[in-house]
C-alpha cells in the first residue's frame, strides 16, 4: 500500500533528494517549503505521515507541529528532521507533538524504515473536528452537521468553513482568507464574497440564525449558536 507523506523542508535540494528516493521505494510525496504553507496544505489534504524539518524561517518546525496538533487537531504521525542532537532538543520535539526524531545526516533507508514504522502504528481516534454548540465541523470526513442535519458543501466552501471554525469566535480578515484559499490570488475581486454568500446559504437553510458574521470592511467570523 502506498504511503502518502507530506515533506516540509525549506532546503529545496534536500527536499528533492529525499523525494526522489522515497518515491522510488513506493511513497507518494507532496511538498511544503514553509510551516505556513504546510498548515494550508493540511487544512485540505490528508496524509499518512508528515516529515518536518525543525529549523525553518518564520514558523519553525516545533511551532508548526504544535499548530498541527492544537489548531488543526490532526493526529497524523510527525517525524522531525534536524541537525540538533541533544537530549533537550529531542525532548522539545516530543513535547511539541512529534512522534519520532531523526538527526541529520542520516541514510535514506533509515528514514524510510521509520516512516513505515510510524504508519504501521494503530490509528487512534482523532480529534479532527470542531464542535461549536449546534454545529459540528468534521475535518476528517469533510462534512458539516448542524443540529443533526448533514450539510453538503463543495470543496472550497468546506475549506472556507474549516478556516473560520479553526479561528472561531475570532474574526478572520479578508486578506487572510484569500491568502489561505488562493495563496493571495483570488480568481476575481468578488470571489470571496460570492463563496461566503453560498456558504451562508448552505449553513443557514432552514435555520433562522446566521452563523457567519460580517465585520464590515475587515473580514468574517463564525458566531457560535446560542
Amino acid at each position: 500500500m502506498t504511503i502518502r507523506a507530506l515533506l516540509i523542508e525549506d532546503d529545496s535540494a534536500l527536499a528533492e533528494t529525499l523525494s526522489d528516493y522515497l518515491t522510488e521505494v513506493g511513497f507518494d510525496i507532496d511538498f511544503a517549503y514553509t510551516g505556513t504553507q504546510a498548515l494550508n496544505v493540511l487544512r485540505t489534504h490528508r496524509f499518512d505521515v508528515i516529515i518536518l524539518d525543525v529549523q525553518m524561517p518564520s514558523l519553525d518546525g516545533l511551532s508548526t507541529c504544535r499548530a498541527i496538533r492544537d489548531k488543526l487537531h490532526l493526529e497524523t504521525p510527525v517525524l522531525f528532521l534536524t541537525a540538533r542532537d541533544t537530549l533537550e532538543d529531542k525532548l522539545a520535539g516530543f513535547n511539541a507533538g512529534g512522534d519520532d526524531y531523526l538527526v541529520k545526516p542520516f541514510e535514506p533507508e533509515e528514514l524510510s524504515a521509520r516512516l513505515h514504522a510510524l504508519n504501521a502504528r494503530p490509528k487512534l481516534p482523532g480529534k479532527a473536528h470542531h464542535e461549536l454548540d449546534g454545529l459540528i465541523v468534521d475535518h476528517q470526513l469533510r462534512r458539516a452537521i448542524r443540529d443533526g442535519h448533514v450539510i453538503e458543501l463543495h470543496d472550497i466552501h468546506f475549506r472556507l468553513l474549516s478556516i473560520l471554525a479553526n479561528e472561531a469566535p475570532k474574526m478572520v480578515s479578508k486578506f487572510d482568507l484569500e491568502e489561505r484559499l488562493w495563496q493571495g490570488n483570488p480568481p476575481s475581486r468578488d470571489a470571496l464574497r460570492t463563496h461566503i454568500y453560498r456558504l451562508r446559504a448552505a449553513l443557514d437553510k432552514p435555520f433562522k440564525n446566521e452563523l457567519i458574521k460580517t465585520i464590515h470592511g475587515k473580514g468574517y467570523r463564525l458566531a457560535i449558536p446560542n
